[in-house]
C-alpha cells in the first residue's frame, strides 16, 4: 500500500475549520438580523431582482429632481441632448437606502424623466456605466454592492447589465469568467471593448482590494482576464481610469485600506499614475476568424475560387502596465474625484477627499471643490478658473497700461503673482469648446464645516464634496450631488450645477443647495461631538466610503 498523503489530509482538515467558523459566524449574524427584523441580505436581493422581472411594460413620468443620492453613475447620452443618472445610494444617519431608478435630464427643457423598464438589475451604488451609440445606443452596467438598510450587511453585484435606448429594455449578460464581485471599481469603454480594473469587497468581517484587470468583448460577449506584465498598480479603488487618444489607458490615483490590528485601519491615498499599453508587437495572443465577404465590381464567371477577408480580435493581446509621471501642476493627494472626458482629448475632474488621520480611530475627511483638466495626449494637469467679474478687471487693468497709465494701484504686495494669477491661455478652441486655464492654482482643502470654497469670493463655485456626478455634452461641464461631512454628520447633496467651457465665466445653478437635510444621527455622537475639542467635532470616526 502507498502512503498516506498527509499534506491532503491536513488541507481537509483545514477547510473543515474553515467551514465550522464560517457556519458560526453565519448563525452569529442571523440571530443579529432578527434582533434587527432584517432578512437576509441576498434573500432580499432576490427578491427585489424577482419582482423587477415581473414588470411588464415600460412606464416614463416627468418627475421633479432625483433626490439627494452619491455613489451614482451621471453620464451623457450618445445620442441625444440628455443626461443620464442611475442608481446611487442615500444614509440620513439611522437608515440607508439604495436606489436603482433611471433618470434622463433634457437639457434643452431642463426637466427630468424616470424611467421604469421590464426586468431590471437590482439598487445598487459604487457601480460603473457606460454609455455607447452602438445599436441606436447602450447603456453598459457592471458590479456595484447593495445594503440592508441598517448597514449591517453588504451584498456585493459582479453581474453585467445592458440597457438598450430605442426599446428601453433591460438585458442581463450571462457571460462566465467576468470579474469577482466587487464595488469602486472603474470601467470604461474602448475600441468596443469594456475595461475594468480594481475595487473592493468588503463583508464587515473581511475586505479585499483588487487590482486585476478584465476585459469584456461587446461584439462576442464573452470576458477575458488579463495578465498584464510590468510595473503593476497596487490593489485600490476609487481611482480615475480614462481612455487615452493613441489606444493606451491611462490610471490615475485611488484608495485602499489595510488592517493594522482588530477594529483598527490604515487608509491610502494614492497620487501615482500608470499607464496600460497594448503590445501590438506581440501577435502570439491576437485571435483571427474568417468572414466571407462580397466583392464589388465586375462579375467573374464561377470558378475554383473562394474570396475571404481575414479581420483580428483583439481581445487575446498582451498587456503591459508602466507607472508614469503626469506633468505640469501638482494635485493634491485625494480620492473619489470623478472624472469624464470632453472633446480635444480632455479629461476633466471636480473635487474629491482626503482622510486625515488623527490617530488610530479617528479620521477628518478634507473635501475640494477645485476642477482640474488633464491634456490626453500631453499627459498634463492644468487647473481650469473660471474667470467671472474678474476677467473684466484683468481687461480694464491691461487697457490703462497700453494708454501709458502706469499709476496703477495694485491690491496685492506682489504685483507679477497678479499678473500670473489673472492670466489665462486658451489651449483648444473649436468653436464649440474651449479649454481656458490657469497656470497655476492653490490647493485649498475646505472642511465642509468651514462652508468655504477654494475660488476667490467674488466667483461661485459649488461646495466641496466627494463621489459627484460629473459629465460633459456639447462643450459644457455638468455636476450634481455627491457627499461631506459635517463633523459625525454625512450631508448628501442633490444640488445641480452647469459650467460652460467656452465661455469660462463662472458655474451656474441649476438646482440649489438648500442644506436641509435631516441627520438622524445617535445623540451619543453628538455629546462626543460637544465634549471634544473643536479639530474633533470637524472628525468622523469611521473612514470615507471611496466608491
Amino acid at each position: 500500500m502507498g502512503k498516506k498523503d498527509k499534506s491532503k489530509k491536513k488541507g481537509k482538515g483545514a477547510e473543515k475549520t474553515a467551514a465550522k467558523t464560517e457556519k458560526k459566524v453565519s448563525n452569529k449574524l442571523k440571530k443579529e438580523l432578527e434582533a434587527l427584523g432584517e432578512d437576509d441580505i441576498e434573500s432580499i436581493v432576490a427578491q427585489i431582482e424577482k419582482e423587477e422581472q415581473q414588470r411588464v411594460k415600460v412606464t416614463e413620468s416627468v418627475i421633479e429632481p432625483p433626490s439627494r443620492r452619491l455613489n451614482f453613475t451621471f453620464i451623457a447620452h450618445p445620442l441625444k441632448d440628455e443626461l443620464i443618472l442611475y442608481g446611487g445610494e442615500f444614509d440620513n444617519g439611522q437608515k440607508t437606502f439604495v436606489y436603482n431608478d433611471l433618470f434622463f435630464y433634457n437639457i434643452s427643457t431642463s426637466t427630468w424623466t424616470v424611467v421604469k423598464a421590464p426586468a431590471g438589475p437590482p439598487p445598487r451604488c459604487g457601480h460603473q456605466m457606460v454609455a455607447t451609440s452602438s445599436n441606436k445606443g447602450e447603456l453598459w452596467l457592471f458590479g456595484g454592492e447593495f445594503s440592508s438598510p441598517t448597514q449591517s450587511q453588504f451584498y456585493h453585484y459582479r453581474d453585467l447589465w445592458v440597457y438598450h435606448l430605442a426599446n428601453k429594455q433591460w438585458e442581463k449578460i450571462n457571460a462566465p469568467n467576468g470579474p469577482s464581485a466587487r464595488s469602486g471599481h472603474r470601467m470604461i469603454c474602448q475600441k468596443k471593448q469594456l475595461f475594468v480594473f480594481g475595487g473592493f469587497y468588503d463583508n464587515l468581517r473581511d475586505y479585499k482590494y483588487y487590482n486585476d484587470l478584465h476585459i469584456f468583448d461587446m461584439e462576442t460577449y464573452k470576458w477575458h482576464k488579463i495578465e498584464a506584465t510590468g510595473s503593476l498598480p497596487s490593489p485600490r479603488s476609487g481611482c480615475c481610469l480614462t481612455p487615452l487618444p493613441d489606444g493606451k489607458i491611462l490610471l490615475y490615483g485611488g484608495y485602499s485600506k489595510e488592517k493594522l490590528k482588530k477594529d483598527v485601519d490604515k487608509g491610502h491615498t494614492y497620487t501615482d499614475s500608470f499607464c496600460l499599453t497594448p503590445d501590438k508587437n506581440d501577435t502570439s495572443g491576437l485571435k483571427w476568424k474568417w468572414s466571407q465577404i462580397k466583392i464589388g465590381g465586375l462579375h467573374i464567371s464561377p470558378r475554383c475560387q473562394i474570396y475571404l477577408f481575414i479581420e483580428n480580435d483583439t481581445s487575446g493581446l498582451k498587456w503591459k502596465w508602466s507607472q508614469i509621471k503626469i506633468g505640469g501642476l501638482h494635485i493634491s493627494p485625494r480620492c473619489s474625484m470623478p472624472m469624464t472626458t470632453a472633446p480635444n482629448n480632455v479629461a476633466l475632474c471636480f473635487g474629491g477627499v482626503f482622510d486625515v488621520e488623527d490617530d488610530e480611530e479617528t479620521l477628518a475627511g478634507k473635501f475640494f471643490n477645485d476642477t482640474y483638466s488633464l491634456d490626453l495626449e500631453k499627459l498634463v494637469w492644468r487647473s481650469v478658473l473660471p474667470s467671472g467679474k474678474r476677467d473684466k478687471d484683468t481687461k480694464a487693468r491691461r487697457r490703462k497700461k497700453e494708454e501709458g497709465n502706469d499709476n496703477i494701484e495694485e491690491d496685492v504686495e506682489n504685483p507679477i503673482d497678479l499678473e500670473q494669477s489673472m492670466e489665462q491661455t486658451t489651449i483648444s478652441d473649436d468653436g464649440v469648446f474651449k479649454v481656458s486655464l490657469g497656470p497655476s492654482q492653490t490647493n485649498q482643502a475646505v472642511g465642509s464645516s468651514q462652508g468655504d470654497t477654494s475660488a476667490p469670493s467674488d466667483i461661485f463655485v459649488p461646495s466641496p464634496r466627494m463621489n459627484s456626478g460629473l459629465a460633459v455634452k456639447h462643450g459644457t461641464l455638468y455636476l450634481y450631488g455627491g457627499m461631506f461631512e459635517d463633523g459625525d454628520k454625512q450631508i448628501t447633496l442633490n444640488d445641480f450645477y452647469s459650467f460652460d467651457m467656452k465661455k469660462m465665466d463662472e458655474w451656474k445653478t441649476i438646482i440649489a443647495d438648500d442644506r436641509k437635510q435631516e441627520w438622524l444621527g445617535s445623540d451619543s455622537e453628538s455629546e462626543e461631538n460637544s465634549e471634544g475639542s473643536e479639530e474633533e467635532e470637524e472628525s468622523g470616526d469611521e473612514a470615507m466610503d471611496t466608491d
